[in-house]
């Protein structure tokens, strides 16, 4: 690792947080756990629909032990329209279960704790660490993996090595922040099928952009 490539990422960095002042995790929810649940939602879903279906959810559910007392069909009907619904909902079950029998019910601040729950991978319990807790951590979603890589910051599709990468590159500081930064950009500009590379902050300091002109 050298100097060159951390003042890389930090002056993308800076970019992004001028360019997103305001910058925030998109999922919505009120304590550790509803957050465990959207991110177990969020796979293969956008954030807004998540939102949408949370929002009845959590008046409906309001503890582990509430999930583990339905049926799972009414689980799965509640959370349908988020796709891959009956995975989604045995998961969720089993995870309340464990979190009811390993830990009173209560999420635990650890990543490797999390990370044995189930339904929860690094990706998840990434999320419910750094912005349940504020313990840095580097959640890498879709839009990490693929801006990560047309940036330059790696040559790779797997994620654990993405994460590590850019906990390389950026203080503990900055990591929550950056994983929102991404994400963001990815849902306002630097779409997966046709960036608006013209209207791109990063597009000067960009390798994926440079290559095109």
């Amino acid at each position: 690792m050298n100097k060159k490539q951390k003042a890389y990422a930090e002056k993308i960095n800076e970019l992004l947080k001028a360019e997103y002042p305001e910058v925030k995790i998109a999922l919505e929810y009120s304590n550790p756990f509803e957050l465990l649940i959207a991110t177990i939602l969020s796979a293969q879903c956008t954030d807004a629909r998540v939102n949408i279906v949370t929002k009845e959810l959590f008046k409906k559910y309001k503890t582990p032990k509430s999930f583990i007392d339905i049926e799972i069909e009414e689980l799965e009907k509640d959370i349908f329209s988020t796709g891959f619904y009956k995975q989604k909902a045995k998961s969720i079950k089993n995870c309340c279960s464990e979190l009811m029998s390993k830990y009173r019910g209560e999420v635990p601040a650890d990543f490797d704790k999390l990370k044995e729950l189930p339904g929860v991978g690094r990706k998840t319990a990434s999320v419910v660490v750094g912005n349940g807790f504020g313990i840095p951590a580097v959640a890498v979603d879709t839009h990490v993996k693929r801006i990560s890589n047309l940036l330059g910051f790696i040559s790779s599709d797997d994620a654990e090595k993405i994460e590590f990468r850019i906990k390389e590159l950026l203080p503990p500081s900055e990591w929550v922040r950056f994983s929102h930064l991404i994400a963001t950009h990815g849902r306002n500009v630097c779409f997966a099928r046709k960036p608006k590379c013209n209207e791109c902050v990063l597009s000067k300091l960009c390798p994926s952009y440079k290559k095109q002109n």
